[in-house]
C-alpha cells in the first residue's frame, strides 16, 4: 500500500501483463531492485530462471525495455496522470514525479509494459522494409495496380514483394493484410503465398491476411485453391463467401464467411458481430499505430457488436470503453490505457 504525504492510505491499483511469462518476469524485476543484497532471494530467482528457457527471455525482455530511455518518460506521464487525478479531487498537488526507485508496482508494471508494446512499433525491423515493394504505415491504405492490370489494396501496417517476371505472376504477402481483385489470365496462375499458405487463382477477388501465427484467407467472388505450407501437403477449393484458416500446424476446415463484414475494412470500417471486447480492442489497435494497453482482465469477454470508422481509431477506442463502462487514459506519444 501506498500513503500520501499526508499519511492517508491508498491501495495501489492491480496489473498483470497479459503474458504470464513476462508478468513473473516483472515480479522478479521489481522484488530483486526492492532487496538487492538478499542471497537467498537471488538462489531463487536464478532458479526461476533457469528452469526454463522462457523464463530467461522473458527477464531479458523486461531488463532491456528497464534501461530503456523510454522507459523515464511513460512512467513520468502515469505518475503525472496519477498527481492530477489525487490534485482534483483536492488531495497532493501535481508535483514532479518521484526517482525511479520511489515509483510504485502498478506505476513501474504499466511504465515496462508498455515499453514492451512501444519496441514493436519504435523499433520495425529494417529486414523487413529491404524486402519489401510496398509498405503501409498504421492505419494507412494503398492501392496499387499491379504490372498485370490485378489490383491490390493493402491494408494497415501491411507489406508484399512482387515478383512479376516473364510467366509469373506473385505475391508475398510479408506481413499485415491485402486484398486481390485479379485480372483472368488462364496461362499465367497468379499466386499470394503468406506464412503458411499459398493461394492460387486465375482470377478472382479475395484477401489474405496473416499476424504471425495463422493466415486468414477469405474468397468474394470466383473460385481459388489454398495449399498449407510447406510442400502443399494439404489443399482445399474455396467458393465465394467461403474462407479457411492455414496455420503450422494444419489447414482448417472451409467455413462460411460474410464479406460485408470481412472486408469492410476496405470500405473505412471495421464491423464487429458479437466479439470479446479484448479481440475488439485488438484490431482497432492494428490502425492506431501506438500502444493500447488494458489494464484490467475485466473487459476481456465483454461482447461487442457494433460498426466503427477507420479514420478516427482513438474515437473507436473510447467509444468501445464507453459501451463497456471503461475509461480511457491518454498519456504523452498517444499511448492510450483503458481500464
Amino acid at each position: 500500500m501506498e500513503r500520501d504525504e499526508a499519511g492517508r492510505g491508498e491501495p495501489e491499483p492491480e496489473f498483470s501483463h497479459p503474458d504470464p511469462q513476462t508478468d513473473a518476469a516483472l515480479d522478479w524485476l521489481f522484488t530483486l531492485q526492492a532487496h538487492p543484497d538478499d542471497p537467498a532471494l537471488k538462489a531463487r530467482f536464478d532458479a526461476w530462471r533457469q528452469a526454463d528457457s522462457a523464463h530467461e527471455a522473458a527477464f531479458a525482455r523486461v531488463a532491456q525495455a528497464w534501461s530503456l530511455p523510454e522507459m523515464d518518460e511513460v512512467a513520468r506521464g502515469l505518475v503525472s496522470q496519477k498527481r492530477h487525478a489525487e490534485s482534483g479531487r483536492g488531495g497532493l498537488a501535481a508535483r514532479r514525479p518521484p526517482p525511479r526507485g520511489r515509483w510504485t508496482k502498478f506505476a513501474l508494471a504499466m511504465a515496462a509494459a508498455l515499453v514492451l508494446a512501444l519496441g514493436v512499433q519504435l523499433y520495425p525491423g529494417l529486414a523487413l522494409r529491404w524486402k519489401a515493394d510496398y509498405l503501409t504505415l498504421a492505419g494507412a491504405r494503398q492501392l496499387v495496380v499491379l504490372p498485370d492490370g490485378s489490383r491490390m489494396t493493402l491494408n494497415t501496417a501491411s507489406a508484399v514483394a512482387l515478383n512479376f517476371d516473364g510467366a509469373t505472376r506473385s505475391v508475398t504477402l510479408l506481413q499485415g493484410e491485402a486484398y486481390f481483385d485479379v485480372v483472368r489470365d488462364t496461362s499465367r496462375p497468379f499466386t499470394v503465398t503468406s506464412n503458411f499458405s499459398v493461394v492460387e487463382v486465375k482470377g478472382t477477388a479475395f484477401s489474405v491476411r496473416t499476424d504471425g501465427t495463422q493466415d486468414v484467407v477469405v474468397l468474394e467472388r470466383g473460385h481459388i485453391d489454398v495449399a498449407q505450407l510447406p510442400g502443399r501437403r494439404v489443399q482445399a477449393a474455396l467458393n465465394p463467401g467461403e474462407s479457411i484458416v492455414a496455420t503450422a500446424a494444419s489447414l482448417s476446415p472451409i467455413r462460411r464467411a460474410d464479406p460485408e463484414t470481412s472486408l469492410a475494412w476496405l470500405r473505412g470500417q471495421l464491423v464487429f458481430e458479437d466479439k470479446p471486447f479484448d479481440e475488439v480492442l485488438d484490431e482497432v489497435a492494428r490502425y492506431y499505430g501506438h500502444a493500447i494497453i488494458a489494464a484490467t482482465s475485466g473487459l476481456a469477454q465483454i461482447r461487442v457488436n457494433g460498426n466503427y470508422r477507420l479514420d478516427d481509431p482513438e474515437r473507436a477506442v473510447r467509444s468501445l470503453a464507453t459501451a463497456a463502462g471503461a475509461s480511457v487514459t491518454r498519456l504523452p506519444g498517444g499511448i492510450l490505457i483503458v481500464r
